[in-house]
């Protein structure tokens, strides 16, 4: 128990032989109660790891897609309205988009969208022998201001194709891999697209997940949104607006003014809340962020409560470790130890219990994520579970909390220890 020098110190080489002698003793018994500070701490870095895998996953799918926009589409009126009956069809029309621009304020970009045929209506597509079933929709280039796509190939549409209405597709990835040989340049080449010839200008991948027509956004085919309405007769009709608002304003402020606007000019009831269905980006990230901070919570009440229930039984150990030990105790006091030194080894061996035993938790749950990581690698960007991991800020806070459970653990104990009597040490078998 001595050190150099007379003093003691917890690196001193006699106490930690002590420490380990006193845990071989009973190697089950040791290893049960380290178990359940690994289990904690085991079942803290896997949840927060897989907590943080899905909010990685979410947060990957829209974190490109404009935070402060908001989308808007047309459904049957829900009540009766200046002549009208409940229940009426009805459809934004090109009117709309000058009207908007003019009288609602605090709009940067508004994209008005037609949605044609779809992968699940049969082949739309054909180029040669080769046939294909893709989404098809009319698009305006600020759309993609809006949800961001990245140009592989050639460009994007621009507005000399809305002014000319020109005869010209963006395709997505899947396209290219049905309608084209591999490492054949679709660039220039001609997709008859619902009859009607149009020449690909670019291949672009989708930067988010985001996708209104529920397929995958890479079997995508976009032609200048004018060039659909004239081409396969739309006449003036408007199937979807999207709109974002400008910095510093919330979208929220801007949707309610445009619904106000376009049920007065659509003669809907103003109090008419399902006539115009919409679908608010700002609303739902603010959602998304609740949520995975309520996950995180959660993580952590769990995970520390295990943690919490394994140190209990790590005290509790030190208190049958400490009257089974009482005899050896009331020898140390005799020959000198004092009260300070038998709390000392009491605690460093709470400690170094708890210390190893959830150090073995934490590095087994990162290599479990780790792993568990670099197969989700290849599992493509369909999955919302990515990138499982823990911050280095966490493992050290996890340490941190293990030093003092361990030394909570003990202290309990070792007060009940220094309160034995020495010559009734020395008697007893037990306290």
């Amino acid at each position: 128990m001595e050190g150099k020098g007379g003093g003691f110190t917890m690196f001193d080489l006699d106490l930690w032989k002590e420490i380990l002698s006193a845990l071989k003793k009973n190697r089950m018994r040791s290893f049960m109660t380290a178990f359940g500070v690994f289990w904690g701490i085991f079942m803290l870095i896997i949840m927060s790891g897989a907590g943080k895998a899905l909010e990685n996953g979410v947060m990957d799918g829209i974190k490109a897609f404009a935070s402060n926009s908001a989308f808007f589409w047309t459904e049957p009126t829900s009540k009766p309205y200046e002549g009208f009956q409940r229940g009426r069809r009805w459809n934004y029309k090109n009117t709309d988009i000058e009207y908007i621009k003019a009288n609602v304020n605090d709009i940067e970009y508004l994209a008005p969208k037609l949605f044609g045929s779809n992968s699940n209506s049969g082949d739309n597509t054909i180029r040669g022998k080769k046939t294909g079933a893709f989404n098809i929709s009319g698009d305006y280039p600020e759309f993609f201001e809006i949800d961001s796509w990245t140009v592989l190939k050639g460009r994007m549409l621009n507005q000399i194709d809305i002014l000319q209405k020109r005869k010209v597709c963006i395709i997505g990835e899947r396209v290219v891999e049905v309608m084209f040989d591999k490492n054949e340049d679709p660039i220039g080449e001609y997709l008859k697209i619902n009859g009607v010839y149009y020449q690909v200008v670019g291949v672009v991948h989708p930067e988010t997940r985001v996708n209104f027509n529920g397929n995958r956004k890479e079997e995508n085919i976009m032609i200048p949104f004018t060039t659909m309405q004239q081409t396969y007769n739309y006449g003036d009709v408007v199937h979807f607006f999207s709109i974002t608002s400008t910095p510093g304003v919330p979208v929220s402020k801007v949707e309610m003014r445009l619904k106000e606007l376009l049920k007065e000019r659509h003669h809907i009831a103003p109090d008419d809340v399902q006539a115009i269905g919409s679908f608010n980006i700002e609303v739902e990230w603010i959602k998304y962020m609740g949520l995975f901070n309520g996950i995180q919570i959660l993580t952590w009440i769990v995970g520390t409560g295990t943690l919490f229930a394994g140190i209990i039984g790590v005290s509790n150990i030190m208190l049958v470790i400490i009257k089974e030990r009482t005899q050896e105790i009331g020898i140390q006091r005799a020959i000198g130890a004092t009260p300070g030194k038998v709390i000392m080894h009491i605690v460093a061996e709470s400690v170094f219990l708890t210390v190893i035993a959830g150090y073995i938790g934490l590095a087994l749950g990162v290599g479990i994520l780790e792993l568990l990581n670099m197969a989700l690698d290849s599992g493509g960007d369909e999955i919302f579970f990515r990138r499982p991991e823990v911050s280095f800020k966490m493992a050290v806070s996890a340490l941190t909390v293990l030093v003092f459970a361990g030394i909570g653990a003990g202290l309990i104990p070792a007060r009940r220890a220094v309160k034995i009597k020495t010559i009734d040490a020395l008697r007893d078998e037990g306290i």
